[in-house]
C-alpha cells in the first residue's frame, strides 16, 4: 500500500516499544506484534480520509499468521510497513499475513466496503 502523501512510496506506520510490551526475555510479547499491524491498518485507512465509523463500516481480523526474522525491544523503533513488515531501522524483524473482513459498524454481520470508502482504497497498491 502506497503513501497517500508520496504515491510510490508504501505508507509507513511507526511504533515505539513501550516497557509494558516486553515480555521476561526482553523482547516484543507476541501478540503485540498484530495490535501493532491494525494500528498501522486504522492509520493508512485515516490517511486517506477514511474513519470506519463514519460511513457505518469497519473490519475485523478473519485470519493472521506471523512470521518472526528477528526481535524488537522496549524503546526501539519498528516501522511497520503496510502489508505487513516490521523493521528496526534495517533490521527485519516480522513479516504477517493479514485477512480482514469487512463488516457493518458495531456488528458481526459481514458487509462490503460503502462505495465511498472503495473509491478512497481504489488507488492503493498492494495487499489490501
Amino acid at each position: 500500500m502506497t503513501d497517500p502523501r508520496l504515491p510510490d512510496t508504501p505508507y509507513v506506520h511507526r511504533i515505539q516499544v513501550r516497557y509494558g510490551e516486553v515480555d521476561m526475555q526482553r523482547v516484543v510479547f507476541n501478540a503485540h506484534y498484530l495490535a501493532y499491524c491494525d494500528d498501522a491498518v486504522e492509520n493508512w485507512l485515516r490517511a486517506r480520509g477514511v474513519q470506519v465509523a463514519d460511513y457505518g463500516w469497519d473490519f475485523m481480523l478473519k485470519k493472521a499468521a506471523v512470521e518472526w526474522q528477528g526481535a524488537a525491544t522496549v524503546h526501539e523503533v519498528i516501522d511497520i510497513e503496510v502489508g505487513f513488515t516490521g523493521r528496526v531501522a534495517e533490521r527485519p524483524v516480522f513479516r504477517c499475513l493479514i485477512t480482514y473482513v469487512g463488516v457493518r459498524f458495531g456488528t458481526r454481520e459481514k458487509a462490503p466496503p460503502p462505495p465511498e470508502v472503495a473509491a478512497r482504497l481504489s488507488n492503493a497498491s498492494g495487499p489490501s
